[in-house]
């Protein structure tokens, strides 16, 4: 899962922010080491009671309570199925534009797209829907060679930077906008944060849903030693390409260009583009149905298991991710990092700070396995609903509102206190942090429910 072309611009956007390839990697490894901790903490009771992430939540946000972080989370994995969709459907127009250059144009629209662009799109998600119906057995073949694919067209981008750069010696001597004299000189901090938090967030939602894949470890040794290993360098490692051909856009062409279909553009042999583009976009697709579709499908199956199936729910995840315009949110690396991955890190830090509070310390990892599945056991809270777990989140996401409301324009920047901008840029910290004090607060408060019985047939 770290070798995907949102890593390749998980990395780009902080070259395109300023960094150079240095503070670019530090920024992206500290930040995967960051989330490892809370990744490593949730998958502990998948693995111990073998439950999926929905069933996890019911301990601290009750039976019908625990759809609410199921949903945040799923919404979350929609904006990344149309994100993937949106990188997939621009693949296909820009072969098109290679043979009909008309087809190029740039948008004049209030919808930032055109015509052209939007069709390949659709076209592109109408691929992803047909899996969806016809069940992701369909693409056994190409989940299994999704990975090596993407590698090599990363290691045939880097080996272009390579030549048309001159070398690994310029590319890596680009300097950083930060430093004095450069056009952002002294603004490096200022940066960092939010940059931190992006990449931190770039993760928090595996770091919440871990449990869906941990249960099926064979110890918690395997778990922490499968994650402590994989992510960090993985990431950093496949950053490095994305540090790398952004940088050596730079060199080559005068301007900084980080989206990795745009620079495929730039090969003048169609044949090679032609390949590069399919390859890129059969990656996309088998990454973004095993990544993006799965869990938020069984989130929204979950709220109504009689009336949405797992089909239905990939559908559902399919059009939201439509609705929310995500050809937007990669319009450049500030939109990419200040308003994706910073805004739903503020959904997503808080759930994970009450799901560790909770089970770490409250419950001291002790689950009533059959209680998570009773509707009137231990777990009911009030009619199914936890107070004190959704009171706790919607207390933590409240600091960061603010700052999010006037990143997207909806509040005026100048009418939002600095310090709620600040808190904004930690939003995953604060989240986590107030979370899980305001719940441990509030269990303290409220005395845990006896389980009642369940009745024996005949009685």
């Amino acid at each position: 899962m770290c070798a995907c072309i949102p890593t390749y611009m998980l990395a780009s956007s902080l070259i395109g922010g300023g960094m150079n390839w240095s503070q670019a990697i530090i920024t992206i490894f500290l930040g995967n080491l960051i989330v490892l901790v809370p990744m490593i903490l949730n998958a502990h009771a998948g693995t111990r009671y073998g439950i999926p992430f929905p069933v996890y939540c019911r301990a601290a946000f009750g039976v019908k309570g625990a759809n609410v972080p199921a949903l945040l989370r799923a919404f979350v994995a929609c904006g990344w199925f149309g994100i993937q969709t949106w990188i997939g459907g621009e693949a296909i127009h820009k072969i098109l534009a290679v043979f009909f250059p008309a087809l190029g144009g740039a948008a004049h629209n209030p919808f930032g797209i055109t015509l052209p662009q939007f069709v390949s799109f659709l076209f592109f998600w109408g691929i992803n829907m047909f899996v969806i119906y016809k069940g992701i057995d369909s693409i056994r073949i190409l989940l299994n060679i999704k990975a090596p694919l993407l590698i090599a067209l990363g290691l045939m981008l880097l080996a272009w930077a390579y030549q048309k750069a001159g070398g690994f010696g310029p590319i890596l001597s680009q300097p950083s906008a930060f430093d004095p004299g450069q056009p952002k000189a002294g603004q490096f901090w200022g940066f960092f944060a939010p940059a931190l938090t992006g990449m931190i967030g770039f993760w928090a939602t595996l770091s919440l849903n871990i449990p869906d894949f941990s249960r099926y470890a064979r110890s918690q040794k395997d778990q922490i030693l499968g994650q402590a290993l994989g992510l960090p360098a993985t990431m950093a490692l496949y950053s490095f390409i994305g540090v790398a051909v952004t940088s050596a856009t730079a060199i080559i062409y005068g301007l900084i260009i980080w989206d990795p279909t745009d620079v495929l553009t730039r090969f003048t042999n169609p044949a090679v583009l032609i390949i590069a583009m399919l390859a890129l976009c059969v990656a996309t697709l088998a990454t973004n149905i095993a990544a993006n579709v799965v869990s938020p499908a069984n989130d929204f199956a979950h709220l109504a298991p009689k009336k949405i199936s797992f089909r239905l729910g990939g559908f559902i995840t399919g059009v939201v991710g439509i609705v929310m315009m995500p050809w937007k949110l990669l319009a450049d690396p500030s939109g990419y990092i200040f308003t994706w991955l910073l805004g739903y890190s503020a959904l997503l830090g808080p759930i994970g700070g009450i799901l560790i509070a909770d089970y770490f310390v409250y419950r001291r990892r002790i689950l009533d396995l059959p209680a998570l599945y009773q509707t009137d056991g231990e777990y009911r809270f009030t009619g199914g609903w936890s107070i004190a777990g959704l009171g706790a989140l919607a207390i933590a996401i409240l600091p960061a509102l603010p700052g999010f409301l006037a990143t997207i324009n909806v509040l005026k920047k100048e009418n939002v206190a600095p310090i709620f901008m600040s808190v904004y840029n930690y939003a995953w910290f604060v989240g986590f942090g107030v979370a899980f004090v305001v719940y441990l607060a509030a269990r303290k408060l409220a005395p845990r429910p006896a389980s009642v019985p369940t009745p024996k047939p005949g009685h």
